[in-house]
């Protein structure tokens, strides 16, 4: 028996959409995938954040089949327009899948939909983990003096376990190989640096605006490419690891959200995109994504990886996150201006450009002056 959904929540404030105002389709696959008896969905709330992709909590009362008793799971499907890297849902189920049985700290995987009779568009359901993930909340907490030296060190084993999956990873579960859950992932030839810049050149032209200091920044990537350019092989990289994709609850990660993005790349993408400083959100003096000292999370992460880092290839990836962050505000920016998806927020995002090239030029004349210093000694 399927129940009908009382709506909850600020899902009224937020603006309704198809599955707030009939959950019914999504509530009968479920019962169908799960094998219930009953089905009762006591609520159903927007979540705050996921600017690309939308993100409803369900909190389900189950009788019998897989599982019975009560749950609260997590709807993602897509929003009305999106960024056109972003994997798809059924993409980012897959890396959400790999990571699951690899380990890493992330929600658990439960039913994927392609059916868009269903909702209207492909959705996926997940565990619902317990944590905080408003970024500017995390860096201001008054714990953090005191609990983000350990949460640092989980951040540095957390991406360490990350970065331990590779192409050939074998996954253990029905006997399916990484080939079969990560095939989609684009592979680069040469440098994961050179792929990230052809692809912003390309997300710049699409734009049909000019945007001279993000040319700069890029040529001057470019350029220094022979330099740093770490030619190591491949890892899976998450490619948004940042304050504000990850739980935490009681100074402790609980979940590594928002997969979208994901793809092979150096390592030092993610660490480089965690440290920029477009991400610590006020509190420029703890490098981490505001929350701790990188000297602390650099020797967590070298602990568990057993790999070294290259701290000067860290500050160049630093340069090409605020490049890459620059541009997905642009296209955030045009998705408003398109029609296709009023936001507020969306349409505030294109503000954020001036301030991401200002850091990305200081940053840039840092790393300048490190060199000619190197030179002189």
């Amino acid at each position: 028996m399927l129940n009908r959904v009382m709506i909850t929540g600020n899902g009224a404030d937020i603006g309704m959409t198809t599955l707030a105002e009939d959950c019914g389709p999504v509530l009968a696959w479920l019962q169908t995938r799960t094998g219930a008896d009953r089905f009762d969905c006591l609520r159903v709330e927007k979540l705050s954040g996921g600017a690309i992709q939308e993100n409803w909590l369900l909190q389900l009362r189950i009788t019998g089949g897989a599982h019975d008793g009560h749950q609260s799971w997590v709807l993602r499907t897509d929003a009305a327009s999106s960024v056109a890297v972003s994997n798809s849902r059924s993409n980012e189920f897959s890396l959400l899948q790999a990571a699951f049985l690899h380990g890493v700290t992330v929600p658990e995987p439960l039913y994927f939909c392609s059916d868009n009779t269903v909702l209207g568009r492909p959705f996926f359901i997940m565990t619902a983990m317990p944590g905080q993930a408003q970024a500017r909340k995390l860096v201001r907490s008054p714990g953090l003096a005191e609990q983000g030296l350990e949460l640092v060190v989980q951040l540095g084993h957390i991406m360490a376990k990350l970065h331990s999956i590779t192409p050939q990873t074998k996954f253990k579960t029905k006997g399916l190989g990484s080939e079969e859950l990560l095939f989609f992932l684009p592979r680069y030839e040469g440098s994961a640096a050179s792929f990230q810049i052809a692809q912003m050149r390309a997300a710049l032209d699409n734009l049909g605006t000019a945007h001279p200091v993000l040319e700069y920044s890029l040529n001057w990537l470019e350029d220094h490419l022979p330099i740093w350019a770490d030619p190591a092989a491949p890892v899976l990289c998450h490619r948004d690891f940042r304050t504000g994709n990850f739980l935490i609850e009681d100074g402790k990660c609980t979940a590594l959200l928002d997969w979208e993005f994901a793809g092979w790349s150096d390592r030092h993408e993610d660490i480089g995109w965690l440290c920029a400083r477009c991400w610590r959100f006020g509190n420029d003096q703890l490098p981490v994504g505001g929350l701790g000292t990188f000297s602390t999370f650099q020797k967590a992460y070298e602990a568990a990886s057993g790999q070294s880092l290259n701290l000067t290839a860290i500050g160049y990836w630093q340069v090409m996150a605020e490049i890459r962050w620059a541009v997905i505000a642009l296209q955030q920016a045009a998705r408003n201006n398109s029609g296709q998806e009023l936001s507020l927020e969306l349409a505030l995002s294109g503000y954020l450009v001036p301030e991401m090239e200002m850091n990305m030029l200081n940053l840039i004349d840092e790393i300048e002056q490190d060199i000619w210093a190197d030179l002189d000694s």
